[in-house]
């Protein structure tokens, strides 16, 4: 059976399909008609052999408790061997409903209320929501731009920031969202080496590292044995193979107490076994997806290098920030002149487009906007031709 779902240019009509990037816009506060790049999944089918595991198991027609065993593991495991060169251990392995929730575990486990926990702004703005609602302190070390056209973290900065707020807990975020960094094997172990000389513990969110344009995506806990024991690793097939609703994300966590207190705060609320869907989604993403996962970063790689000449030559004081990794792009409007009011309404109520606003993801943010690029190339250059038409008629 060969893969069928390889066509990621066909536009697929999500409306009135319980789909929280398309059907949800007034509720969210928007225009009931603007096309939605915001929220990271993508406009692509996945992949058929996917589509036909989940049919097929839909037509068991029982949908009792459901675990899995050894094999799931090293199918994951063979996928980060191959990928990522590492080789995680059975051991260490957690299941979560998600990332984000994965977060929240971690905050409520190392970390007591009023507790500060260190972020590099502007970044994925549940990092700061799941320490705020759980009555942690955020503290923000600022990544700042530099003549390169990317992102560098401030390691003199971040430092000071531990010590003067007694920091127990580093959300990570490699590849870095939404400034697209793919952080070198230097600046990860710097930061994983000042944190050790801190007792720091470190959540690293990888969910995007399947999404690598640039450079190579460098496993942190993979870096230094001394890692294993202040590292939890948050990793999921959900953004890579398009599966957010499947509620699936393989947590890696060497340390045998950090995994208990991790363990003890899913008991407490009242998480055990995940959807039997979710499970099957990710074994066969891992085992059989190849084919689809090379040909869709291609394509999303393309629409990346589209978008790149397309804001250099037609959108005027705009600069897309160099994208190493994710399949977010980054824009900044500052030379545009426009305000931050001003820009929310060139590209809601102006243009009908619903982006990410840069201002979401901390002060740092402000002036930026962040645009999903896994979509049918038609749909990214019919967004950025919206922008386009609304900053000449300024």
């Amino acid at each position: 059976m060969a893969e069928r779902n390889l066509d990621f240019d066909k536009i697929i009509d999500r409306k009135n399909t319980r789909s929280l990037k398309y059907d949800f816009a007034a509720r969210r506060g928007m225009p009931e008609d603007v096309l939605p790049l915001w929220v990271a999944d993508m406009d692509f089918e996945t992949s058929s052999y996917i589509e036909d595991a989940l049919v097929e198991q839909a037509k068991f027609g029982v949908f009792g408790y459901s675990e899995v065993q050894t094999p799931y593991f090293e199918i994951v495991r063979e996928w980060m061997v191959r990928h990522h060169g590492w080789e995680p251990q059975e051991r260490w392995l957690v299941k979560t409903p998600g990332v984000v929730f994965a977060l929240a575990m971690a905050v409520r486990a190392y970390t007591d209320p009023g507790d500060s926990v260190l972020i590099l702004s502007p970044v994925y703005y549940p990092f700061s929501e799941v320490i705020r609602d759980n009555s942690r302190q955020i503290v923000s070390s600022d990544l700042h731009l530099e003549e390169d056209n990317r992102y560098h973290i401030d390691f003199e900065d971040f430092e000071r920031k531990i010590t003067e707020n007694q920091v127990r807990l580093f959300f990570l975020c490699n590849p870095h969202n939404p400034v697209g960094r793919v952080w070198s094997r230097e600046e990860l172990i710097r930061l994983g080496d000042i944190c050790l000389k801190h007792n720091v513990l470190i959540v690293s969110d990888e969910i995007h590292e399947d999404f690598v344009f640039k450079g190579r995506h460098n496993v942190f806990v993979n870096l230094k044995k001394e890692y294993e024991d202040i590292t939890v690793t948050c990793t999921a097939p959900s953004k890579t193979f398009n599966l957010a609703s499947m509620l699936i994300s393989n947590i890696f966590i060497p340390n045998g107490k950090l995994r208990r207190e991790f363990r003890k705060q899913m008991d407490a609320a009242g998480i055990s076994q995940l959807s039997v869907m979710g499970l099957v989604a990710c074994e066969t993403a891992y085992s059989k997806g190849e084919e689809w996962y090379q040909a869709m970063h291609r394509y999303v790689g393309a629409n990346i290098d589209f978008a790149r000449k397309y804001v250099a030559e037609q959108l005027p004081g705009v600069r897309m920030i160099d994208l190493e990794g994710t399949y977010l792009i980054w824009l900044d409007f500052r030379g545009t002149g426009l305000s931050t009011e001003e820009l929310e309404n060139l590209i809601v109520h102006r243009a009908k487009l619903w982006l990410d606003s840069g201002q979401i993801f901390g002060d740092s943010g402000k002036g930026f906007q962040r645009i999903n690029v896994a979509c049918p190339r038609a749909t990214l250059q019919e967004a950025l031709d919206r922008i386009r038409r609304e900053l000449v008629k300024r």
